[in-house]
């Protein structure tokens, strides 16, 4: 175990910040994840999936935005010992913290030079192309050591992905080189599931994946693992199911789409259901009040005039720590359970709220700027719809200078 390894497992058992280092200073804000939470997803997965298909979690994009560090560890904590990641940059800092019974599979970008390093840690890895076969089974004969290989096919999304000419003699090499490779997987990526308006593309490529297996068939050669399903297949698509699935912004309680959650209410017959919960809460502090008189204008420029005498919160925070600017004058925060809303320009480390309507509002209160305080909550559409994101793109952009901490 490394020393980073044990102090990342060591903060978590203490509730204390999981970086490579705990500071003695604080952080302008902090994040917060529910272990509760996030068993209650793990469970309504599972039960969707039945016992046979194999959960793979993606943590990609620092789990999106969540931290890997807490994120691996929590899961595991959950039964899940199958991790997702689009790098041999993300293996590793997975490799880091996750116990040694996990698997760790890279989707996306191995360079050549990293190759060794993947096959002696077990780290399994996508391959999409015939002279990548051949590198890997020069570099995994001359360690004397197999690499665990999927091979990614293509069936319409068109980024990565082996055709349909290329793939009989694919096949071929990894029957014939068995000692050096094992297929461990055959998997391709759905461009769209989504959206039930693409129901027709999903179903062409779910055909076209069909083909593939046809051909592992004809050869009588076939991979340990099947897969093609990401978050919203696993809702709506059973039939893709397979051996393995690879959940991504599902394990953290949203939603792929609203299409996805409607067609969940009319398989269980109900106006509205929440089997799957947000487990991010981010926070920060009050860091100064003032009182603002009539006229006066606040913040860089003239964005905002108050129309009357205002109490104005400043918070320590702005969009170089992953707050949209875009939500300048338009968004809102949680303070004593009420909500804030946004005066002035965000600026890069500071913005205004007006807390003119809360009672008793101090400097040092609790801030709630995603998630829960009392009765009311800020969700992330509260930013998407404002700024024009994607969750995953709103979520993968918090830095990770944040600390991340580990709630019951």
């Amino acid at each position: 175990m490394t020393e980073k390894t044990a102090l990342s497992k060591s903060a978590l058992a203490n509730g204390l910040p999981t970086k490579e280092k705990v500071r003695q200073v604080r952080h302008s804000s902090r994040i917060e994840l529910s272990q509760k939470v996030l068993r209650k997803n793990i469970t309504f997965l599972k039960k969707k999936l039945g016992t046979h298909p194999r959960l793979s979690c993606v943590v990609k994009a620092n789990a999106y935005g969540h931290g890997i560090d807490p994120m691996v560890t929590m899961l595991e904590k959950c039964g899940v010992n199958h991790f997702s990641v689009a790098s041999a940059f993300e293996a590793e800092e997975v490799l880091d913290v996750c116990s040694p019974h996990s698997t760790i599979m890279i989707m996306g970008i191995l360079y050549d030079e990293d190759i060794p390093w993947a096959i002696e840690n077990g780290i399994e890895f996508y391959v999409f192309d015939i002279e990548r076969l051949v590198t890997v089974r020069d570099i995994a004969r001359s360690m004397g050591k197999p690499a665990l290989v999927h091979l990614e096919v293509e069936t319409g999304t068109n980024r990565t992905g082996m055709t349909e000419m290329h793939f009989p003699y694919a096949l071929s090499f990894l029957r014939e080189n068995r000692e050096e490779i094992v297929f461990q997987g055959l998997c391709t990526h759905l461009g769209g599931a989504e959206s039930l308006s693409n129901k027709f593309k999903m179903e062409q490529q779910i055909a076209r994946y069909k083909t593939y297996l046809a051909e592992c068939e004809r050869q009588e050669y076939h991979p340990s693992y099947r897969h093609i399903a990401c978050s919203a297949a696993v809702l709506a698509y059973p039939e893709t199911h397979y051996d393995l699935v690879r959940v991504g912004v599902a394990t953290y309680g949203f939603w792929p789409s609203r299409d996805i959650y409607f067609l969940h209410l009319q398989e269980v017959g109900k106006e509205k259901d929440a089997p799957m919960g947000r487990i991010i809460t981010w926070k920060t502090d009050i860091m100064d009040i003032k009182i603002v008189p009539k006229g006066d204008f606040i913040g860089y420029g003239t964005a905002f005039q108050a129309l009357r005498d205002m109490k104005i919160a400043v918070l320590p925070l702005g969009y170089s720590n992953g707050y949209p600017r875009d939500l300048s004058n338009r968004g809102q925060v949680l303070i004593r359970g009420k909500r804030a809303p946004i005066v002035g320009l965000i600026n890069m480390n500071l913005f205004m709220v007006d807390v003119t309507h809360i009672k008793d509002v101090g400097i040092g209160d609790e801030v709630v700027l995603l998630g829960k305080q009392k009765n009311n909550v800020i969700k992330v559409a509260a930013f998407t719809d404002v700024a024009n994101l994607l969750n995953n793109e709103m979520l993968s952009r918090l830095p990770t200078a944040i600390p991340r901490y580990v709630v019951k």
